[in-house]
């Protein structure tokens, strides 16, 4: 147990670092982890880490708002599951931009079996980027996954097929102005591809298959051209379940909101056995985001979008020791942050 790690509220050490770990368990762009947390006596609280940051994919830190918010809502679940009610304050404090949720474990409440369950998935949670198996999503479960992000304030679409259509389009365009940018492509060389024993980025035994032309659409190529190219006949599914989450507002605390949502239609998927992964390109390129707001009603905000289906086992992405993303009482990182 890390020494920095003490009793909050009614949580033991023990209990704090166990939810602490679960948060960090969360997905997040390249797997920057841009994340840091601090105990107090009576709360643990969550600041965005903006030395982190995925500068030229993600100018705005919209999507280090969401990783963040998926590591607020696994470390709601872990309290929960330990039979304590998490009090979340969002943005609690003007003076420290950075510092995004307080959580005070606020007494004893029992977890339900729907908590229980969540809890449990946030370990079993992968991004696959390899390819499913052409079995269609039953539309009991795509009904769960839809209340999953209703049930943080937010929403889910599915695109039909006309939709689809157009989304393919979109991500095209989004992936070659990508591309064509000389910076954009020293940052994704630098987050991806990663050796094995790296603490962050997309490792290249994380990555999937290097896509062919054709699936470019659907998956980037998370392998620095480290990967052998996919196995013949073990082809992308030709009509993956594509669905768009986002917000009613396109604020910071919208942002995060999402972000809990995000995850939660995550671990909805997981504990139901299918896995995802992130079309990202669409909502980083400002054009193709528009678009795509426009082309699900134009009144809602896309933030992310997943690919889900029917997968095959992959292995887990590294994630930062706890003392690499805790803070002293002082609000000083408890170490450096390396970015390697």
């Amino acid at each position: 147990m890390d020494a920095r790690v003490v009793p909050v509220g009614g949580l033991t050490a023990g209990q704090v670092e166990a939810a602490l770990r679960a948060a960090t368990a969360a997905p997040s762009l390249h797997n920057s982890q841009p994340w840091r947390f601090r105990c107090t006596s009576s709360a643990i609280e969550l600041y965005a880490d903006p030395a982190r940051a995925v500068a030229v994919a993600d100018p705005d830190h919209r999507e280090l708002l969401l990783a963040c918010g998926a590591a607020l809502l696994n470390l709601r679940l872990a309290i929960r599951a330990m039979g304590v009610y998490p009090d979340v304050r969002g943005f609690p404090d003007p003076a420290r931009p950075h510092l995004l949720a307080m959580v005070r474990p606020a007494g004893r409440r029992a977890a339900t079996p729907a908590d229980r369950a969540l809890a449990a998935a946030v370990a079993r949670r992968r991004t696959n980027r390899r390819p499913f198996v052409p079995a269609p999503v039953p539309a009991a479960v795509r009904n769960r996954l839809r209340r999953a992000a209703e049930a943080e304030r937010s929403w889910l679409a599915i695109l039909d097929r006309t939709q689809m259509a157009v989304l393919r389009a979109l991500v095209d365009q989004a992936h070659r102005a990508q591309l064509a940018d000389a910076q954009f492509v020293a940052e994704w060389r630098h987050w991806t591809g990663r050796a094995d024993d790296t603490w962050d980025g997309v490792p290249a035994r994380s990555a999937g298959p290097a896509p062919e032309p054709q699936d470019e659409w659907v998956l980037r190529d998370f392998t620095a051209g480290r990967a052998a190219r996919r196995v013949a006949g073990k082809d992308f599914e030709p009509e993956p379940l594509i669905v768009v989450v986002g917000s009613f507002q396109d604020g910071r605390a919208s942002q995060l909101q999402v972000g809990q949502a995000m995850q939660r239609v995550l671990l909805t998927a997981t504990e139901e056995g299918l896995a995802a992964s992130f079309l990202s390109q669409v909502v980083e390129v400002p054009q193709a985001r528009r678009e795509l707001r426009a082309l699900i009603g134009g009144g809602l905000w896309p933030q992310t979008v997943l690919r889900i289906g029917y997968g095959s086992p992959v292995p887990a992405t590294p994630r930062r020791p706890l003392e690499d993303v805790l803070m002293t009482a002082d609000l000083r990182p408890v170490a450096t942050g390396r970015v390697e």
